[in-house]
């Protein structure tokens, strides 16, 4: 396989396991990275999609002993019977949306200037989410997923509906709409990576699936590149990401999504870079 392009499958991978679990959208930063690198055909599309389930390998590997204790608990203890519980209802809106509208919301919003508009939209949002629970700790009345009801876990569901918008983030609509409708930004935030496994399985094996005829065998070398640095980035990242709330706001991430926002619709609009569609 040529090597310029598994050097692309490399650089993918890593802007994907980089940005998946923050709150700055992965699909539109590999919209863009796509654009630049000439890499965003069909075959693109779907591996954009693919290697998101390297991320989701990188979370496994962090919350394992959680995910274990829970899987093995389930037939006996109610705790762990809601916790499962509510991941599923989370993931149920998704599912409906994203066969009902995501056809046509791929057809007509992957295009980067749509991503760069709801880059600086979220990140106002997330300023405002952020100053809200900073004014009224006392909104934040869930600390752990473990406190969550079913409604909570619906709710946060139907916010991670808004990510099939690219550029939103999925992240960054679970932990931040999380955090608008009382959940801990320790909490949300954890929240998000367990909803994560289903929902971005789910979608990697849909996509392929569906994108069969694209494939071939010949592709292998091309997807794995992409997964392996897909997970070493993502490994890294969740674990400075855990750290890095335990002290600090998403405040410097929303700025960046504006910033950068700008950025895009300036180059875009002024002729200096020619973003592909």
């Amino acid at each position: 396989m040529d090597t310029a392009l598994l050097i692309k499958a490399a650089v993918m991978g890593i802007v994907e396991g980089s940005t998946e679990f923050l709150p700055i959208s992965s699909t539109g930063h590999l919209i863009l990275a796509g654009a630049l690198l000439g890499f965003d055909d069909e075959k693109a599309k779907v591996f954009d999609i693919a290697i998101q389930t390297g991320a989701i390998f990188a979370v496994i590997l962090v919350y394992w002993q959680k995910i274990r204790d829970t899987v093995v608990a389930l037939p006996t203890e109610k705790q762990a019977q809601r916790f499962a519980l509510n991941v599923f209802i989370a993931f149920v809106p998704a599912v409906i949306l994203g066969l009902l509208f995501g056809g046509a919301i791929k057809a007509h919003l992957f295009t980067p200037v749509v991503v760069a508009s709801t880059f600086i939209l979220g990140g106002f949002i997330i300023l405002w989410a952020e100053r809200r629970q900073k004014n009224n700790p006392s909104v934040a009345r869930v600390h752990a997923v473990e406190e969550m009801t079913p409604l909570d876990a619906l709710k946060v569901g139907l916010a991670q509906t808004l990510a099939m918008i690219p550029g939103t983030s999925r992240s960054g609509a679970t932990i931040i709409g999380g955090m608008l409708l009382g959940l801990s930004r320790k909490a949300a935030t954890d929240f998000s990576f367990y909803l994560a496994i289903p929902t971005l399985i789910g979608a990697g094996v849909y996509s392929l699936y569906k994108e069969r005829a694209l494939l071939s065998m010949a592709d292998l070398p091309l997807f794995g590149v992409g997964l392996l640095f897909s997970f070493i980035s993502a490994w890294l990242c969740i674990r400075w990401l855990l750290r890095y709330i335990a002290t600090h706001s998403f405040e410097p991430f929303a700025w960046y999504r504006i910033a950068f926002g700008i950025v895009v619709l300036a180059t875009a609009w002024s002729g200096l870079v020619t973003w592909a569609a």
